[in-house]
């Protein structure tokens, strides 16, 4: 079989907001079964929803609907241009080697262009990765030293001062609990200035 059949184009748009300060970028979504939204982190075992809800409102399921079987995309919307946050991912194209969400199991076809990104976003400050491979990527694009995981590191783009955040990832095969994680995406957020009302 001819493997450009397996090729998986990004299934979503960058989201973008005007007022972003902080650009959140993945590697690449999960298979469409896994999504219980269509939009960013879908799968309801991938737990970003729930670190940024203990965060901001002290609840981790407060971007659950009622019956706790999705995310409710609305919310997540009106909060992301609220604070200016952006979502991406850094691969525009993949193919799975195996049939999960695994970034060890993405082959990257097409890099996304992260200075294309950060164009459309000028008053952006920082950018975060919450896996190895996205991490990769920015580094082959952008020149900056690698973060530890729940710190940064400072980079030029054009004239501009930015910070490179690696976090932890929010994937339940990362093996640390929720309330953990969601101490480190608190530091990034409180130097951010996003955690004053």
């Amino acid at each position: 079989m001819d493997s450009l059949l397996n090729i998986e184009e990004h299934p979503l748009e960058p989201f973008l907001p005007a007022n972003a300060v902080l650009l959140m970028l993945g590697s690449f979504p999960p298979q469409k079964k896994r999504w219980s939204m269509d939009f960013f982190y879908p799968n309801l075992q991938n737990d970003m929803w729930r670190i940024v809800g203990l965060i901001f409102f002290q609840d981790k399921e407060h971007f659950l609907n009622p019956e706790k079987k999705v995310f409710d995309k609305d919310r997540i919307i009106e909060f992301l241009n609220d604070k200016g946050i952006a979502l991406y991912d850094t691969a525009s194209a993949i193919r799975r080697l195996q049939d999960n969400a695994s970034d060890k199991f993405l082959e990257v076809i097409e890099q996304t262009d992260i200075s294309l990104l950060l164009k459309q976003i000028p008053m952006c400050k920082a950018i975060v990765t919450t896996g190895q491979k996205a991490t990769d990527i920015i580094r082959e694009q952008i020149e900056v030293k690698e973060p530890t995981v729940g710190t940064s590191e400072p980079f030029e783009f054009g004239d501009k001062a930015m910070k490179l955040y690696r976090m932890p990832s929010s994937s339940r095969a990362y093996p640390l609990a929720l309330e953990k994680k969601a101490v480190a995406y608190r530091v990034m957020f409180n130097e951010l200035g996003l955690l004053n009302e």
